[in-house]
């Protein structure tokens, strides 16, 4: 007998009706870690390994922006699940919005990033093929910050000054972040791209620079909620993770500039239905990014980033990013 069966968005082929059983606990086990593997790719990206975090922004402008990028890599699995060749792709086009402003004398800031992705998955289940496809908006984040030494908040004019009188000065700021369940997300489903639940993520971090150079290090702390709502009903827990990401930056007479940097993040293991999944992950984070003028007040950002998974199951991946944004006076 054959039948063919499909669930959650991933498709296979049996023979029989053992094989189909066997199949069907194989599928479940492939999807699990496939939810894994999302959830991972998903901290990646709000990991936002971000060089010029710190920079002094002038008061009375906003920054809005707009990017795409492309995402692509092997998954790896144990073993024993008989999983092979597994790759995933993902196209993402984020919308963000900057708004600096001052409290006090101190330069304070807004930040609000809106993403939406389309993931493919695919590989070999016991020799067969498996797929899987999302398409939708991630969870959108807000972050405040605030500089609490360095350059106070100032116009254009005044930080230009400032920068002449202050070639070596060092920033230092706060910031909370908060990633809001508002993304795509389906109950029914293992694999989603929203993740139903608040991630708070307080961040400390240190800009030194001296003449055309700048050095960064950020320390983070993502703090999860529970999703109460999980597949079928579950419930999901998770531990923080802890992340460090650290830029050096050349800065250019022509606004040219470009940056190396580098993350690492450790930490996150899951709970389901108070079962630990023993997925403590440790992600090591490389990019490198180039940003030029295109006129006064709009700006190209291209970025290569490089995700590696420092644990047996986890996903290595390549991303190619593009960045528009446009300075309003």
């Amino acid at each position: 007998m054959e039948q063919r069966e499909e669930e959650d968005g991933a498709s296979y082929e049996t023979t029989s009706i053992e094989e189909s059983n066997s199949m069907h606990i194989a599928i479940k086990i492939f999807l699990s870690l496939l939810m894994l593997i999302s959830c991972r790719l998903n901290s990646l990206y709000a990991q936002d390994v971000e060089p010029r975090r710190w920079s002094t922004l002038p008061l009375h402008t906003k920054i809005i922006g707009a990017g795409y990028g492309f995402t692509t890599g092997e998954v790896f699995f144990d073993p024993f699940l008989q999983v092979e060749n597994s790759t995933v792709q993902m196209n993402s086009l984020l919308a963000t919005y900057i708004h600096p402003f001052k409290i006090g004398t101190k330069l304070a800031r807004l930040d609000v990033k809106v993403p939406f992705g389309i993931v493919h998955y695919e590989g070999l289940l016991n020799g067969e093929p498996a797929t899987l496809n999302r398409n939708g908006f991630l969870d959108p984040s807000l972050r405040f910050s605030i500089n609490l030494l360095g350059p106070p908040a100032l116009n254009i004019k005044e930080l230009q000054k400032y920068y002449v009188e202050h070639p070596v000065y060092t920033t230092l700021g706060v910031s909370m972040g908060v990633t809001l369940p508002f993304g795509q997300y389906f109950d029914e489903k293992l694999i989603n791209l929203g993740q139903n639940r608040f991630v708070f993520r307080p961040q400390l971090g240190l800009l030194h620079n001296w003449g055309l150079w700048s050095y960064e290090l950020t320390g983070s702390v993502y703090v999860f909620t529970n999703n109460n709502n999980f597949y079928d009903g579950g419930l999901r827990k998770q531990d923080p993770i802890f992340a460090l990401q650290t830029h050096l930056i050349k800065r250019f007479p022509s606004r040219f500039w470009g940056s190396a940097s580098l993350a690492l993040g450790h930490g996150g293991e899951s709970v389901i239905n108070n079962i630990p999944k023993n997925d403590t992950r440790t992600d090591f984070i490389g990019a490198l990014s180039v940003g030029f003028p295109l006129t006064k007040f709009q700006n190209v950002k291209v970025v290569y980033l490089h995700t590696e998974a420092l644990t047996d199951i986890g996903a290595n991946t390549n991303s190619f990013i593009f960045g528009w944004s446009l300075l309003l006076l």
